[in-house]
């Protein structure tokens, strides 16, 4: 039964579809067929206009040849050769309108031979205009030939000018009449065609619409199923991010005390020995001659002890967990204190910086010393990260919910995911004369602040450092 009913509907679609087709064929038929007429009634009002306009230079011809000998002005002479120059043009253009096919029909014999009628009118009386304009201008004394020029009468040619050009009117005026019947019966059989296709299209929409409803039911059910699961679904991603974003807060935080463990002991069974290599070199120094070579190889040790136990105490001050004086200050103006001192390194490279601060809202309890450095460290990352003259540094600060959000963007070179992940450990870096300690510190200030730091960065895309301070209300 419901595989009759299927076959039923679908019987009934393909029909109103061929329905449908068939009346735009239709349709495209008939509006070709307009669209021709209209072409065929614009082809015969422009004979007719055509006409009208060499009518009109007959005339201008006729009051030019007689202002000319009225006053003998030049204007007059001028004009009257211009509209035997356009009575030209328009003989042309009308031969060419009558051998047009577009006309629908072929060149019609009797409206050729009367357009050739009026020219030879319009000929005979152009030249014994021009005869007469000639004439004029060379004798010394017009007034003696001004009466007989001025008489000049072709009321016999002229009658013959102007019934051949109403003739010719009235042939392409009865034209323009059959045609424009023609194109208003295809206009009405494209009404009636739109009209039965609107009636097809308006029940097919019917069937469609009462076939959606019956069938549409199942179909909400599932996608109401879909919806709650998808929500569910995004609802575990969020709660999965957060966790693993907590995760990688505790590692982060282990991963630090891990390292201030190790520095602390590296620095234990490090500086022992080299407090005796100190003694060692000091009691060679005394107890050898002195000369250049000697004095040169103690100096070398003595310098590099120095600097490893530099580096040691770099470490230790990079990883170990201070004490702090709180105060409550603006992070705003934290911002700007840390600027000042990145200033010259802006200003040489040509970096733009653009402050989006939030105003009044961000207060925060911390070391302000040692938050400004925190900063500055990330501010010079990101001015020697960019190229000169094309950077941008964007600072953001904002508070939600009982925190402040400080971000530092830039549109420098980025980092790719490995150098992300490494990128607070101590002593790693990418440049030549660092010595990777800054950002280590700069992370343990902040988690000495009990704050979150955040990298976000793409090779070629810039580098966005997110970092998250309790307000002062909280």
């Amino acid at each position: 039964m419901h595989f009759g009913i299927t076959n039923a509907k679908i019987v009934g679609f393909i029909t109103t579809f061929f329905l449908l087709v068939l009346s735009y064929i239709l349709l495209f038929y008939n509006t070709q067929k307009l669209v021709n007429q209209s072409e065929y009634v614009d082809h015969t009002n422009r004979v007719i206009t055509n006409l009208e306009y060499l009518q009109s230079e007959n005339k201008e011809i006729e009051y030019n040849y007689r202002g000319y000998i009225a006053v003998r002005n030049e204007d007059f002479r001028s004009r009257f050769y211009t509209s035997v120059k356009r009575t030209d043009s328009l003989f042309d253009l009308l031969r060419k309108l009558l051998n047009d096919k577009v006309s629908g029909i072929e060149t019609n014999p009797v409206q050729y031979k009367r357009l050739d009628t009026i020219k030879a009118v319009l000929d005979e009386k152009v030249k014994s205009f021009t005869s007469g304009l000639e004439l004029y201008a060379l004798v010394k004394d017009p007034a003696k030939y001004k009466d007989s020029l001025s008489t000049v009468n072709y009321t016999g040619k002229l009658g013959t000018f102007r019934r051949q050009v109403k003739l010719m009117q009235y042939f392409e005026s009865g034209l323009l009449a059959a045609r424009s019947e023609k194109a208003n019966n295809f206009s009405s059989s494209i009404k009636v065609i739109n009209s039965v296709s609107l009636v097809i299209a308006f029940l097919l929409a019917i069937s469609s619409f009462l076939t959606y409803r019956r069938e549409n039911k199942a179909r909400e059910e599932a996608d109401e199923k879909s919806e709650l699961y998808k929500e569910e679904l995004e609802t575990r991603v969020k709660e999965l991010a957060e966790a693993n974003k907590e995760i990688r807060e505790l590692r982060n935080i282990e991963k630090f005390a891990s390292t201030g463990r190790i520095a602390r002991t590296i620095a234990h069974e490090v500086r022992n020995p080299l407090t005796n290599i100190n003694l060692a070199a000091e009691q060679l120094k005394e107890s050898l001659p002195e000369n250049d070579d000697n004095n040169m190889l103690l100096d070398m040790v003595k310098r590099n002890s120095l600097r490893i136990n530099q580096l040691i105490s770099n470490l230790l001050n990079a990883t170990k967990f201070s004490e702090l004086t709180f105060e409550k200050v603006s992070v705003n103006e934290v911002i700007d204190h840390a600027l000042e001192f990145a200033n010259d390194r802006i200003n040489l490279k040509h970096i733009k910086v653009e402050k989006h601060y939030e105003t009044g809202a961000c207060k925060i309890a911390v070391d302000e010393e040692k938050i400004k450095i925190a900063f500055l460290n990330i501010i010079v990352n990101a001015v020697e990260a960019m190229e000169a003259d094309k950077g941008i540094l964007r600072i953001t600060t904002e508070a939600l919910n009982k925190k402040c959000r400080i971000t530092f963007e830039d549109n420098g070179i980025g980092m790719n995911e490995e150098t992300v992940t490494k990128l607070f450990e101590p002593f790693f870096t990418n440049k030549d004369n660092g010595n990777g300690l800054g950002l280590t510190n700069t992370q343990n200030i902040i988690l000495n602040h009990k704050g979150r730091i955040e990298v976000d960065s793409e090779e070629g895309k810039g580098t966005k450092f997110i970092i998250l301070l309790d307000t002062e209300e909280s």
